[in-house]
């Protein structure tokens, strides 16, 4: 694929079907470049994708976004992202970061979460280096390691904190504005990619977040259809 053509994984979620199409929208309004999309679905990965459900995974995607490199056929780079963000910004500028030196490139969030429970009722678990793979760009011919069946059988830790690499230089930094995760993070106007981390405005508890009516705008633009 040309490098001027972002290829971008979305992770997709039947619990939230929504969220993937506001948010592809939202890339395709304020794109200034060709863009390809891919949902990450579970039942279009029978036969690749084949580890039992974790417990504590909180999305059908969970672990299945490390077969982007595999999906990629190891070429070129490819952009990993969770259904739950939306774009407030032009996806070149995050598709012009790419730096061949990393093997992936990512927001390396410090934090801990403020809460102990997310959307659904489900555990928000804590660790080391938690939300980096929420956005990852992947350098695809240098994530090699991650084949069909490692991501089939890695624990979450190894697949999230990054074990997969030789070591952490192997990771480059995007801009926090990149990944800005709400609630977690105070209201900021120049957010490019905000991550409703915590639950998409979608679901009633969260509908009054900060970025949510832009969010319900774009769920609007989504729908729109011209008539007579």
């Amino acid at each position: 694929m040309k490098d001027n053509v972002a290829r971008i994984f979305v992770g997709f979620d039947s619990k939230e079907v929504v969220a993937y199409h506001v948010l592809t929208q939202s890339i395709i309004e304020r794109s200034s470049i060709p863009v390809v999309f891919s949902p990450i679905v579970l039942n279009n990965l029978e036969g690749i994708f084949t580890r039992e459900r974790n417990p504590l995974q909180s999305t059908e995607f969970s672990f299945s976004r490390f077969l982007v490199p595999y999906l990629s056929d190891y070429q070129g780079w490819s952009i990993f992202m969770d259904c739950d963000m939306l774009a407030r910004a032009d996806i070149a500028e995050l598709w012009a970061l790419r730096d061949d030196r990393y093997a992936a490139m990512c927001v390396k969030h410090d934090y801990q979460p403020k809460i102990e429970t997310k959307f659904l009722g489900q555990t928000q678990t804590k660790y080391e280096k938690k939300n980096w793979s929420s956005m990852i760009l992947f350098n695809n011919a240098k994530c090699t390691a991650l084949t069909k069946d490692f991501v089939n059988t890695a624990t979450g830790l190894q697949l999230h904190q990054f074990k997969w690499l030789e070591n952490d230089d192997q990771i480059g930094e995007v801009p926090v504005v990149w990944n800005y995760l709400v609630n977690e993070y105070d209201y900021r106007e120049d957010a490019k990619l905000v991550h409703f981390t915590d639950g998409g405005p979608y679901f009633d508890e969260y509908r009054n977040d900060d970025y949510a009516e832009e969010w319900f705008a774009m769920r609007d633009r989504m729908l729109h259809v011209q008539q007579k």
